[in-house]
């Protein structure tokens, strides 16, 4: 195995994770990413690279048989006519298929322009017309179905469905099922392509929540820069499995999916549906994940808490307040408690006792508790990444606590995605990581873009080699984020610590500013807010007004046995009607309530219904007074707590933000600017 990695490509390492790189596959060499294959096939030929258990019939692919299927789909494109830089669409979700296809059409020498097949019609039909896609490949025929009226108009030449489904033979474009391509293939020889690092490899478009979606154009040098890199973090072993989740065709989960296949993993394909049950069926080693399934999974063993007998819950959480109380020592301990950087001698002296007279009951409360939670996971989980922003403070403290170890990363699609990233040894709580191989970062002032000291906070600029090489077709977009001097304006706000871990605050776009001229950033008095039980989603808001708000869609099953041990009984309007509130410590104001909202005779209970029990609805004094003691303590509590910090009013809503209403992207964060929108009235109302 060469090591022949160039030396700037070590910038920002350390010895340890050189070391570490040696551990790994080299790929220095490749010079795009079909050639990964090439060198996997030989290294890892009977391993495991893909199964997927929940289709009929149940789908393995070896690493042979990967390479086998992709080679045969490029041969394939090539003799329909897919030639050297042509835009091929590639409009379908996670399967072995897609795989194959993105490959495929790299091998071809196509530029795949990918997108779920979920997206809004109008959004994939501009997204195939910006691009100049000529050959579009497709999940099947549904999805072909919801945009074929607009095909006509573009220069489409071929359709391929990801499906074996009987095609239309009456329909004007020319349309072919998987197995009729690989049958073509088989029959025709590859043609090499001559491709480098600079050659444009995809174009991933951006989630559009204001204005069109932009074309990120992403060479093979940029993802290649990610497959060379991540073993510097993480050195996976041959045949450990990985469960994906994430939709593939985003960044972050394609690149990792690259990085892991190259390291001869085996990627075991699950859903929201399955993945509990497939956690315990097949132990993965590793996942990548964004912090809304973490939050899933945390609320998942709250419930499990919950429901336990009052007196184990009390034994429960006494245990887990210790254990905190215990890895917050440990932090300090280790110089990895962010609010304590650099701890005294004393300090670090006190830590270490109160660790040392702490440890005993941890351990108790893992044999205990935390052992049954990691086996819920599977129980040989080593690491999980986490992406798609940062981590609420509980969620950090919880897995800690449970012993599953999150690495928090950084990134954007114009950067490939990965810039940072948390290592085992250095796992900074709060933080997302120390840069990757050869990755700038630094933070200027938004005004005058002067450069500013570590812990200091101002917008994050990333330079490196996984920067995208621009918009496509949109030179002034480019040149707006993308300075001279080759740095990319992230649009995030953070610091840098004395030693260069990045820590997030905020999105520039998305900060409040009140009447006051405070500058509040939503997330992190978000993620407090979460810790509540019964908060299951919530959006801060107050633009130019005297004090914040909140939008909160509540926990109900939460809610509702709360209401049960207070000897009540809540009924709520039809789902997805209107929405309810308090105007902070002035008390529910009814008069601001949402015309949709519907308390009438069949509101529906959920199950707790008892007729003995006095019956109240979201409106009752008692949800709001509960409702503002929860937003008041969490908000409170939280580091650096500022009276502006204080929400004043709020409604609750019933209809969840999701990706199917359009209010999360496809990696779960809030589409503010949408929600924003759909609430409009609401909003308004709230500060009336």
């Amino acid at each position: 195995m060469s090591h022949n990695r160039p030396s700037n490509f070590y910038f920002n390492l350390t010895e340890r994770e050189r070391s570490n790189l040696k551990r790994t596959v080299d790929y220095s060499s490749v010079q795009s990413l079909p050639e990964i294959w090439a060198i996997a096939v030989k290294k890892f030929g009977d391993t495991v690279a893909l199964h997927d258990p929940h289709v009929q019939p149940e789908t393995i692919f070896t690493y042979s048989q990967l390479y086998q299927h992709i080679q045969i789909f490029a041969a394939g494109l090539q003799a329909l006519g897919v030639t050297a830089g042509d835009r091929v669409g590639l409009v379908a979700d996670n399967s072995p298929r897609w795989m194959i296809a993105d490959q495929g059409i790299l091998t071809a020498g196509g530029v795949d322009v990918v997108r779920s097949s979920q997206a809004e019609k109008q959004e994939l039909l501009y997204i195939l017309e910006h691009s100049g896609t000529t050959t579009l490949v497709i999940e099947d025929r549904k999805i072909l179905s919801k945009v074929r009226d607009g095909l006509d108009r573009l220069p489409i030449q071929l359709v391929v469905l990801l499906s074996d489904e009987i095609l239309d033979e009456s329909d004007s474009l020319k349309i072919m099922n998987f197995s009729q391509l690989m049958a073509v293939g088989e029959n025709q020889p590859l043609q090499p392509v001559a491709q480098n690092r600079d050659t444009l490899a995809t174009l991933m478009y951006t989630s559009g929540t204001t204005g069109k979606p932009k074309g990120v154009m992403l060479s093979h040098g940029n993802l290649l820069h990610q497959v060379t890199s991540f073993g510097a973090v993480v050195q996976p072993e041959i045949g450990d499995r990985i469960l994906s989740i994430l939709p593939v065709w985003h960044c972050y989960e394609r690149s990792v999916e690259y990085f892991l296949l190259s390291q001869g993993c085996t990627q075991i394909y699950t859903n929201i549906r399955h993945v509990k049950a497939d956690l315990k069926a097949f132990k993965p080693r590793l996942m990548v994940g964004v912090p809304r399934l973490w939050e899933s999974i945390y609320e998942g063993v709250q419930k499990q808490f919950r429901d336990q007998p009052v007196k184990k819950q009390r034994l429960i959480y006494s245990l887990l307040n210790i254990s905190q109380r215990y890895i917050k020592a440990r932090r300090i301990v280790r110089g990895l408690a962010l609010d304590n950087l650099y701890p005294s001698p004393w300090q670090r002296l006190q830590a270490g006792i109160q660790t040392a007279v702490l440890a005993p009951i941890h351990n108790l409360a893992d044999r205990l508790v935390y052992k049954q939670v990691r086996e819920a996971t599977g129980g040989r989980i080593r690491q999980v990444i986490s992406g798609g922003g940062s981590l609420a403070m509980h969620l950090e403290n919880f897995f800690e606590i449970v012993g599953v170890e999150i690495l928090v990363g950084y990134g954007l699609t114009e950067t490939s995605p990965v810039t940072h990233v948390r290592r085992p040894w250095r796992n900074l709580r709060g933080s997302s990581g120390l840069p990757m191989a050869g990755t700038e970062a630094k933070i200027v002032d938004p005004e005058t873009r002067q450069t500013l000291s570590p812990m200091q906070r101002g917008l994050v600029l990333i330079r490196g080699p996984q920067v995208m090489q621009g918009y496509y077709k949109n030179p002034e977009a480019t040149a707006k984020a993308i300075d001279p001097e080759g740095w990319f304006d992230t649009g995030d706000l953070g610091l840098v610590t004395p030693a260069n871990d990045i820590v997030l605050t905020g999105r520039a776009k998305d900060t409040i500013v009140l009447s006051n001229g405070e500058n509040i950033e939503p997330q992190p008095i978000e993620d407090a807010c979460l810790r509540s039980p019964y908060i299951d989603q919530i959006m801060l808001v107050g633009q130019d007004q005297r004090s914040l708000g909140a939008l909160i869609v509540p926990n109900l099953e939460a809610l509702q046995q709360w209401a049960v041990s207070q000897n009540l009984q809540l009924t709520l309007p039809e789902a997805g009607q209107g929405g309810q509130g308090g105007q902070g410590r002035q008390g529910g104001n009814s008069s601001h309530q949402s015309p949709a909202t519907n308390h009438s005779s069949d509101s529906r209970t959920g199950g707790f219904g008892n007729p003995s029990l006095p019956t109240i609805d979201l409106n009752h004094p008692a949800i709001q007074n509960l409702f503002r003691q929860e937003l008041t303590r969490e908000v409170q509590d939280r580091p650096g707590y500022r009276p502006d910090d204080r929400i004043s009013t709020y409604r609750l809503i019933l209809e969840p933000f999701s990706i199917e209403n359009g209010m999360l992207t496809q990696t779960l964060k809030i589409r503010r600017p949408v929600v924003m929108e759909r609430y409009h009235d609401m909003i308004d109302g709230m500060f009336r």
